[in-house]
């Protein structure tokens, strides 16, 4: 006999009202999206605006709102490859051993007489001294100011590697510290790019490494390849650096431990700067837009407790001498100490626009990137590129689902008629399922639905074929349908679990759209088992026992 206990049944409409509701935004995509927009906004500390409440009643607060986000291909939108400058890096990184080296040099005064920078290559740092015989003894020092290597690639090796040649001395980095940089520059710039994107209130970005140094930046929904690039583009690095000296002379000369910048307000006025800065942004806990206060828009900033530290020390020993604020290699101001900076914070003002604060601000706050990025490809995808894809999929879909729907009714009378209702639920329940995990839908993932559609009705055929097997061996038609569910359910878990490996497998091992196309897979394999197993045994079930007839023609 075929029957389901009660709470089986229940179960089962609980699935699948609760499918159909986290389906529903996506019948009313643009309302929900609003209303998600608005709220996403709200938690970001935005005002609420009139136009914003209005987005957030679109919607009814106690109905589930989120809907499938779509894709690149789909919604349109920016597409940048860049590449990551390492050498930038690795001269940084030997830059900042300057000051050790140099304090460590002046205790063998005696020994290596006056010492001096040299000009040289940018990820090399030379020193001369003038008592040559003291090389030696100045190379033994320095090179006790190498470090271990922290990375797994390079255990048991030092950072620095020290030589010399006549009356001077060379500091570079170890090829296993390179490899490290490497590393951590890369890591460093995807959370920093994908903080700055996130922080702009984009959707599902598609952010990741490439081969060594390159990495690929997808956002849909953003205007143009070039607003990308001016949000990412910006290395928002903020340093202080003591003053040395002004000029209108770009071309003035200036030490090995110094260097020359513009001001941002006047480009023909420069500033001499000493080129290790006193703290700079990798200290900054916080950075938010505001007004000075004369009412210009201004971006101010907080330390964090070791940076705050350093700064109030540097500014307590230096009352009266100039510092310059110096933000993306311009100086933006080079005010004079008055006294001691101990609150941890302070006001870059500028001729700044409210937009440039803003954007400035969500530059500082998601952090300096560590190196430039030059981009090596650009592409920008209009929505209505995307809308023709949309279009294109949702006209596939309903083909298939035509096709598979005549196919049934046509092969298997009213049983064709439950599987195509069951096929309409496992649609739904798809969509249902991308909602709730925030999935992506891409083309290729509109392919994995259509697939999907006509996949989800093997497990009903397997089922009609086998019970018309069983009516031929003149059983019941009660007996028939049971020995048919559970006689291919072998079959059917066998095929689809196949399936689900090989899905499995691509949204490993693939990327971007083929991960796209794996997820939508594998969610439909899911849903087809429970509609075909369980949604139509169902529905056979409730006609069966309303009708009891005494025999079926399937």
């Amino acid at each position: 006999m075929i029957d389901l206990a009660l709470w089986k049944r229940l179960a089962i409409l609980f699935v699948c009202l609760v499918g159909l509701a986290l389906a529903l935004p996506n019948a009313f995509y643009s309302r929900a999206e609003r209303h998600n927009d608005a709220m996403t906004a709200i938690e970001r500390g935005a005002v609420t605006t009139p136009e914003m409440a209005e987005d957030i009643a679109a919607w009814p607060e106690f109905l589930p709102s989120g809907v499938v986000n779509l894709g690149l291909d789909l919604r349109g939108g920016a597409h940048l490859l860049a590449e990551v400058q390492l050498a930038d890096v690795y001269e940084s990184r030997i830059d900042a051993y300057w000051p050790e080296v140099r304090d460590t040099l002046r205790d063998l005064r005696d020994t290596v007489g006056t010492i001096r920078r040299q000009n040289g290559p940018g990820d090399a740092l030379s020193v001369r001294i003038s008592e040559p015989a003291g090389l030696q003894a100045a190379v033994d020092a320095v090179r006790g100011l190498s470090r271990p290597i922290t990375s797994l690639s390079g255990v048991g090796q030092q950072d620095i590697e020290v030589s010399g040649s006549g009356d001077t001395l060379t500091v570079r980095l170890s090829e296993a510290e390179r490899a490290a940089i490497d590393e951590r520059t890369l890591a460093q710039s995807l959370e920093i790019i994908r903080r700055r994107v996130d922080e702009a209130g984009t959707r599902e970005p598609t952010i990741q490494r490439q081969g060594g140094d390159r990495i690929l930046i997808q956002v849909p929904g953003i205007g143009s390849a070039q607003e990308l690039k001016e949000l990412i583009g910006t290395t928002a690095k903020l340093t202080f650096h003591p003053v040395r000296g002004e000029t209108r002379d770009p071309n003035a000369p200036v030490s090995a431990d110094q260097i020359l910048l513009p001001d941002i307000d006047d480009p023909e006025r420069f500033y001499i700067l000493e080129r290790t800065p006193v703290v700079s942004g990798d200290d900054l806990v916080d950075a938010q837009p505001g007004f000075d206060q004369n009412g210009s828009p201004s971006v101010t900033f907080r330390f964090n407790p070791a940076g705050a530290r350093v700064f109030a020390i540097y500014t307590a020993e230096n009352v009266g001498s100039p510092f310059a604020v110096v933000l993306d290699d311009q100086v933006v101001t080079a005010p004079n100490i008055r006294e001691a900076i101990t609150g941890g914070s302070g006001q870059i003002t500028g001729n700044f626009s409210v937009e440039e604060a803003n954007r400035q601000a969500i530059l500082l706050r998601a952090g300096a990137l560590p190196a430039a990025m030059t981009f090596l490809e650009e592409r920008t995808i209009g929505p209505e590129l995307g809308q023709d894809s949309i279009d294109a999929g949702q006209t596939a879909s309903l083909v298939a689902m035509a096709a598979v729907v005549v196919f049934m009714i046509a092969s298997y009378g009213l049983f064709g008629v439950f599987a195509t209702v069951a096929l309409g639920i496992n649609v739904a329940l798809i969509f249902g399922i991308l909602s709730m995990i925030g999935g992506t839908l891409t083309l290729p993932g509109i392919a994995g639905i259509v697939l999907t559609i006509g996949m989800a009705v093997d497990a009903n055929v397997l089922v009609f074929e086998r019970i018309r097997e069983e009516l031929k061996t003149a059983r019941g038609p009660a007996r028939a349908i049971s020995l048919g569910y559970e006689r291919a359910l072998s079959a059917i878990v066998d095929a689809n679990i196949t399936t689900f490996i090989i899905a499995t497998i691509l949204f490993m091992l693939g990327s971007g759209p083929v991960r796209g196309f794996a997820v939508t897979l594998g969610v439909g394999i899911m849903t087809s088992v429970f509609t075909s197993i369980f949604v139509t045994r169902l529905l056979i079930i409730i006609w069966f026992e309303r009708r009891r007839p005494k025999q079926i023609e399937v």
